[in-house]
């Protein structure tokens, strides 16, 4: 019986991290880079995505102002939602869309879901992510206890910020899917699946050298957010979004 290996989660994407995640025997991945729109998301999903590979286009939306923010995951968006607007707004234009709204390291760091988050809204979230590169054991631990606690199917991925580190978690599916659509309803439908990881020394150094990456981005990545870059392309009030969410915007 088929399966389909997909990296649910990953920040990068050319021809390298196709060639990397295909020698890695995934089957697809889940490109949602940051601050980027939606219809570019496409575009480059659409450009790498070949016969036996699969790419999905996704969205990591920055809910709540910077300095309050939490991730959310949404795979199968039908119009563009922008960050920087409240958990709540964004996870109804979720539930509007028919999307698959994934809960990616939830409790982690200052930037994720929390316990009370999750609680508010079980009946809206798909998937609870259980591993990624940056997890120390803890946070794999707490991450398992969140997902049974909530009876949320799991999910895993690379998160990978860096080409290297594609490929070194998958979530393992025990039926094979064929279009991005597939995937969204096995993610909708909590469809049987397994979260596998890389292991050795190899895996080892790439959690460590994306655990340093995630340094750079809370600091001069931070600095660089909050002081140089002026407005964001993914910005609510920016002219893309038509002032669909003047309720909604966190600011």
């Amino acid at each position: 019986m088929g399966r389909f290996r997909l990296d649910a989660h990953l920040k990068v994407l050319d021809e390298r991290v196709v060639e990397r995640a295909k020698a890695r025997g995934l089957d697809g991945v889940v490109y949602a880079p940051h601050f980027t729109r939606l219809s570019d998301v496409r575009a480059r999903a659409e450009r790498f995505s070949e016969e036996d590979f699969l790419v999905v286009p996704g969205r990591e939306v920055f809910t709540g102002d910077w300095r309050n923010r939490k991730h959310v995951l949404a795979v199968g968006l039908s119009d563009p939602v922008p960050d920087f607007i409240t958990l709540e707004g964004a996870m109804a234009e979720f539930e509007r869309q028919g999307a698959a709204v994934l809960a990616p390291h939830p409790e982690f760091a200052t930037v994720s879901l929390e316990s009370h988050d999750i609680r508010a809204h079980r009946e809206r979230i798909h998937a609870l992510e259980v591993y990624n590169p940056k997890y120390l054991e803890t946070h794999t631990q707490r991450s398992r206890e969140l997902a049974a606690e909530f009876g949320i199917p799991a999910f895993g991925s690379s998160y990978a910020h860096l080409r290297g580190t594609v490929g070194e978690v998958w979530t393992e599916f025990e039926r094979p899917l064929g279009t991005a659509a597939e995937v969204v309803t096995a993610l909708r439908e909590g469809a049987p699946r397994s979260v596998r990881r890389r292991d050795g020394l190899e895996h080892r150094l790439r959690c460590g050298a994306e655990f340093t990456h995630l340094f750079y981005e809370n600091s001069w990545g931070k600095v660089d957010r909050l002081f140089l870059s002026g407005t964001e392309p993914t910005h609510p009030d920016h002219i893309a979004y038509g002032g669909r969410f003047p309720s909604a915007s966190a600011y």
